[in-house]
């Protein structure tokens, strides 16, 4: 496993975890594309991808918002070539594995959120 990923995996939880939106928007690039199906379903893009921090903000803002318990708790860390993917459990003991491409400054550029399904 890459140290950075860990540190990362770290940092990541700690910000959501503290709902600081300031830290959890340093992790990620200018440039970010961002997609989960969330993304639609709170009427941001009807794909499901933003593009940008500006709207990475405002749907975080609005995701941080809806669920005021919000925590994450760690299961795994998938380590690859250009990135990551981590497991976790959120307040309701749903599992998400998010999957993140790193740049070059280890800032996320890319990031897909996936959800299990029953």
């Amino acid at each position: 496993m890459k140290a950075n990923d860990a540190v990362l995996a770290q940092r990541y939880y700690a910000a959501w975890n503290s709902r600081d939106l300031d830290a959890i928007l340093a992790l990620y690039a200018d440039d970010i594309e961002f997609s989960s199906p969330y993304i639609a379903a709170l009427g941001f893009s009807p794909d499901g991808v933003i593009h940008g921090k500006v709207v990475l903000r405002a749907y975080f803002e609005k995701a941080l918002e809806r669920a005021p318990q919000l925590t994450f708790a760690p299961e795994a860390l998938f380590v690859g070539a250009r990135g990551h993917t981590l497991i976790y459990k959120n307040q309701r003991g749903e599992r998400t594995a998010e999957h993140h491409e790193l740049d070059g400054l280890g800032l996320i550029l890319r990031a897909e959120a996936h959800y299990e399904t029953a």
